[in-house]
């Protein structure tokens, strides 16, 4: 099975760079000629990142979240899954390069420098801490898809504003629906992290006995799930829309990020431990 694990881990990259390819021509030309396959590219992708993942759990009796760059890997799967649903609903489909580029990055890095870890801490076998790892990172995607969408809603904003209209004006869908495509990704983030937060409060109590509630990671955590919930609500009620969420939705990326950083580079936290 490892040289499987192997042979995957290192066909990864080439198959998300296939599919940025692909999504990325089909936005440079314009067109249907690619409107069906580059979705079978993505996911064709997935699936295969699927079973890598699947491989790795089996082979070394713990989900792959024992270090960064096994979380780097299953990040770049939770981001392009998590468009891949959004595509779905929705039917855009012209913003996919944007996104995937991003599941390239984690993956490349992933590939390059992960290893093969038998011996890890009995806690981190936990199947159950791996849904709550998992669940943390598809709800990260989503905020990060949704910040995403966020820019490039502000940077039509500005080329309309500025009466530019080349590629950008041609290719990338209407101001409303890069809001919608921002909010519901935003839901999707939104609804992971209040799972992750429910498995938390009643697994981690057991599997760390001196937990405090006054963890960094936690209190980040929540405020960003805070922050969201406030703008979820406030759309819901007709009181925000346009930029105001847009930005909002930004603001609440880079305190996710910053919370991350903070809490793995200067805090100090039980989360640490992978």
């Amino acid at each position: 099975m490892l040289p499987s694990i192997h042979t995957i881990n290192l066909l990864l990259p080439f198959f998300y760079i296939a599919t940025f390819a692909i999504y990325f021509y089909d936005f440079q030309q314009g067109g249907k000629k690619f409107e069906n396959s580059k979705r079978v590219f993505l996911f064709l992708t997935l699936i295969l990142h699927f079973i890598y993942l699947v491989l790795r759990t089996i082979e070394f009796n713990h989900p792959p979240i024992t270090n960064v760059f096994e979380i780097f890997t299953v990040l770049a799967c939770a981001i392009s899954f998590a468009y891949f649903i959004l595509e779905l609903v929705t039917d855009i489909r012209g913003t996919g390069p944007f996104i995937i580029i991003i599941s390239i990055i984690f993956q490349v890095i992933s590939t390059l420098f992960i290893q093969d870890l038998t011996e890890v801490k009995e806690v981190l076998r936990s199947n159950l801490l791996g849904i709550h790892v998992i669940s943390a990172l598809i709800g990260y995607s989503g905020i990060t898809i949704s910040a995403v969408y966020g820019v490039l809603y502000l940077i039509l904003y500005n080329e309309i504003k500025l009466n530019k209209f080349g590629l950008i004006f041609n290719r990338l869908p209407s101001l409303e629906i890069l809001e919608r495509m921002s909010f519901i990704a935003a839901i999707i983030g939104f609804v992971l992290l209040t799972i992750t937060i429910i498995i938390g409060i009643i697994w981690l109590p057991q599997a760390f006995p001196n937990i405090t509630f006054a963890d960094p990671k936690l209190i980040g955590t929540f405020a960003v799930w805070v922050l969201y919930g406030i703008g979820l609500i406030n759309k819901f009620l007709g009181k925000w829309r346009g930029k105001k969420l847009i930005i909002l939705s930004i603001i609440g990326f880079c305190l996710a990020i910053l919370s991350t950083m903070l809490t793995n580079f200067l805090g100090k936290s039980f989360h640490s431990f992978y």
